[in-house]
């Protein structure tokens, strides 16, 4: 491939991922459940990625239940529950790391099987945590039937979506009466405390890949 070529296909990669970026955060602020919002999130990203499976879990007392998915078995979400402590998600979740694997997820010392899940048998595996306020809420999972190697775009958006559902996690505890009628400056200058006065602009550490 030539390099203008491959800038053009690397444009177009950008272009593509920045879409799906720009509906997922439309999804977060239209007037729709939660249910409705995560399962818009999981068709968008399955369909991206061109995975077979895309799951959400989240925690419940310790445990990590499966409440979205984009091709739900009947029974499964709100069912499938495993431990903190059980199978590639559950070490997702402990680690607060990504994962991916790109054969024989299913052979990994780490992975449970669930008899209710046709995901089982499927060879690749990608996995991010779900962070809301530096705590982890929950996983979000791409699953492929054949073997797939991920690529940097994939790897990229499945960790800045389970930021963007951690934060609408927080979102949606929110009521909207709440939300019209909080005083959101106080938010940034607390009553009683003097805001702070800067004499220089802000220093930000940016880093950006060729």
């Amino acid at each position: 491939m030539s390099r203008v070529k491959e800038l053009e296909a690397r444009l177009e990669s950008t272009e593509t991922l920045l879409r799906l970026f720009q509906k997922i955060s439309r999804f977060m602020v239209r007037d729709l459940s939660l249910q409705e919002v995560l399962q818009g999130i999981v068709s968008l990203v399955g369909e991206y990625t061109k995975g077979d499976s895309c799951l959400v879990y989240l925690i419940d007392n310790n445990e990590l239940v499966l409440c979205a998915s984009n091709s739900p078995s009947p029974g499964t979400l709100g069912k499938v529950r495993l431990r903190m402590n059980e199978g590639l998600t559950g070490w997702v979740a402990r680690e607060r790391r990504l994962l991916a694997i790109s054969r024989e997820a299913y052979n990994d010392p780490r992975f449970k099987r669930f008899s209710d899940l046709p995901e089982d048998n499927y060879h690749a595996f990608l996995s991010a945590p779900i962070l809301a306020r530096g705590r982890v809420v929950g996983v979000i999972n791409v699953q492929h039937r054949q073997t797939h190697q991920h690529t940097g775009s994939e790897l990229e958006l499945l960790q800045t979506v389970g930021e963007q559902v951690g934060s609408l996690l927080i979102l949606a505890r929110m009521d909207a009466s709440a939300i019209e009628a909080a005083n959101h400056v106080e938010l940034v200058f607390p009553p009683g405390k003097p805001a702070a006065t800067a004499s220089a602009e802000p220093e930000f550490a940016t880093s950006f890949d060729d």
